[in-house]
């Protein structure tokens, strides 16, 4: 049986998904709904269609090849998501990109030719390939078959996970992952719970967990005003980090507003417009409690 997986990108030319030049896999669907989410593209384990209206030409290509969700409303072309089948026949014929298709089936072997296609940039500047999402363990058997394709080829694998699946989940990747990306959110359960929709309990488990095993983690904290951007938090954080092993490093990184238009095109409200994005000097204020305790930070 061929293996698929739904993707929503492939990213080449990866400098911020672990070292090295990497490409970067991202899975759809994800089982956390954090207010501040870039990615909104990536929440639900089923197609979607971006649309862009300021794109469209009026060429009418869509509703030639789609009059399900496509239709001419007072002599002007509208996309109607409410009878969309996500069939993607309209976003295939869209040339000035004013719908595009959110999720693609695509078996391993023709994600392998992707990824081998960059080869040697990996061998010559310690990259590898990154699996992120969404959450890239929702799809563990895609995931899973495609590590091992991975690793056939002798290549430095990572995932990005928030962490919140079954420890038999995350243990049945150890031996075809070289790096874990650990998403911490807050400390506090009930902080946690208000800016993901779930508490924090399985998350730190599995972390601790994962900590003892010979693996090598990177903390990612994504940093957000109003919510975990508080002194005591990064204090309870570096706390808990500092009683773990093989936490390699911690990275800090900032919120920003690039995914608002992303909301847009999927009708989707954006929780954070009214957030403030803090500055660099605001991030490293919050190293602190982190080298104090040894442990390496990356503010970005």
């Amino acid at each position: 049986m061929i293996m698929k997986g739904l993707i929503f990108d492939v990213q080449r030319f990866s400098l911020h998904d672990g070292p090295g030049i990497r490409t970067t896999v991202f899975l759809k669907g994800c089982n956390l709904r954090c207010l501040w989410c870039h990615n909104p593209e990536s929440l639900y384990s089923y197609p979607e269609i971006e649309y862009y209206p300021n794109k469209c030409i009026g060429c009418g290509s869509c509703i030639e090849q789609c009059p399900h969700a496509n239709q001419i409303i007072d002599g002007k072309i509208v996309y109607c998501r409410e009878n969309c089948i996500y069939c993607g026949k309209c976003a295939q014929n869209c040339f000035a990109g004013a719908r595009v298709l959110a999720g693609k089936s695509m078996d391993v072997t023709v994600l392998m030719d992707i990824i081998e296609q960059d080869v040697s940039f990996y061998s010559r500047a310690g990259g590898g390939v990154t699996f992120s999402g969404g959450e890239p363990l929702l799809q563990k058997d895609f995931l899973e078959a495609s590590l091992r394709e991975c690793k056939n080829r002798g290549l430095h694998t990572a995932i990005d996970t928030a962490g919140n699946v079954p420890w038999e989940d995350l243990e049945s990747i150890l031996p075809l992952t070289d790096l874990f990306l650990y998403d911490l959110k807050a400390m506090d359960p009930e902080v946690h719970k208000h800016a993901t929709g779930v508490d924090n309990v399985r998350i730190l488990d599995n972390l601790k967990r994962l900590s003892a095993q010979n693996t090598t983690i990177i903390i990612r904290i994504p940093v957000v005003s109003g919510i975990n951007d508080s002194i005591e938090n990064m204090e309870r954080t570096a706390e808990y980090l500092g009683e773990l092993k093989n936490i390699n490093k911690v990275e800090l990184l900032s919120f920003h507003l690039l995914g608002e238009g992303k909301y847009e095109s999927l009708d989707k409200m954006y929780m954070a417009k009214d957030f403030k994005m803090l500055d660099k000097k605001e991030l490293l204020l919050l190293q602190k409690p982190f080298t104090q305790r040894g442990i390496e930070v990356k503010v970005s």
